[in-house]
């Protein structure tokens, strides 16, 4: 039997997968918490996986201009070989390489990302530790390079290693590689950028292998899941604008106090028995 998963919860989660996946504090997590917190059932790997899905289409179509430059310029350049050296160009290269290691990494522990990494001890951990990291990597960054100018294959290598720890529900997709991205001293804006187009070809992936989850017995209908999937959409093309105007002015310090907070009430609740550690 599919995982009940009601459409009241669904829309409460298809919100807050809207909400915070493109803010640094972790989307899965906010999903696992919230529903161990009500009583809900885990929704799951594959429930997660497939509304990220939502949030994917709102990148596209947010980024639209930038992704068809890059995806036509990049086939062009193919069989073109002056058009190799254009931004554009090798910026389909960078994504390429930068998906490889949570290509690999998810592959490798698939069962693990299933069941031990949805420990409410484990994310409320990355949620403190990473926000902490991110908090160093904000204060020390020199926020001057542009991805244009200055990207390059080992970055983009470094961008996907910390892209690939969001495989652990609380160190957030976005925090890892834009805390990746000033840790490299690019300018806040611009690692979000790259984050977000780093992880079209992982969350597209990830979601498609997902779909065939959903309705079987570790997953919940498909009902539920089509709402929660337009709904994060919706709330994700609204909170990606807002994300990026925001950090263009400010620092993430009120996302670093938000995680510890977080991370934090969510080792108590589990230490005092409120709250099931396991999935």
């Amino acid at each position: 039997m599919p995982k009940l998963i009601g459409w009241f919860e669904a829309v409460v989660l298809g919100v807050l997968q809207g909400l915070t996946e493109f803010l640094p504090i972790s989307s899965s997590a906010h999903i696992r918490v919230v529903s161990a917190f009500f009583g809900w059932e885990d929704p799951g790997a594959a429930f997660t996986a497939v509304i990220q899905l939502g949030t994917e289409a709102a990148v596209l179509i947010y980024f639209r201009k930038e992704i068809w430059e890059i995806v036509s310029t990049w086939t062009r350049a193919l069989w073109t070989p002056s058009l190799r050296g254009h931004h554009a160009a090798r910026m389909g290269w960078y994504v390429i390489v930068g998906t490889l290691p949570i290509l690999v990494l998810g592959l490798l522990f698939k069962d693990s990302i299933e069941t031990v990494f949805r420990d409410l001890r484990l994310i409320g951990a990355t949620l403190i530790v990473f926000g902490l990291v991110l908090w160093y990597a904000d204060r020390t960054a020199r926020n001057k390079l542009t991805l244009e100018r200055h990207l390059s294959f080992t970055h983009a290598i470094v961008y996907g290693l910390a892209q690939s720890l969001a495989l652990i529900p609380g160190v957030s997709r976005s925090g890892g590689t834009i805390t990746a991205g000033l840790l490299l001293d690019y300018r806040r804006e611009e690692a979000a950028k790259y984050s977000f187009l780093l992880a079209i070809p992982a969350v597209l992936g990830a979601g498609v292998l997902e779909l065939f989850e959903i309705g079987e017995g570790g997953a919940p209908a498909w009902g539920p899941t089509i709402l929660a999937t337009v709904i994060s959409f919706a709330v994700g093309y609204a909170a990606v604008s807002w994300f990026l105007k925001y950090i263009s002015t400010h620092r993430f310090t009120g996302f670093v106090i938000y995680r510890v907070v977080l991370g934090t009430a969510i080792i108590a609740l589990v230490s005092f028995g409120v709250l099931d550690p396991a999935p």
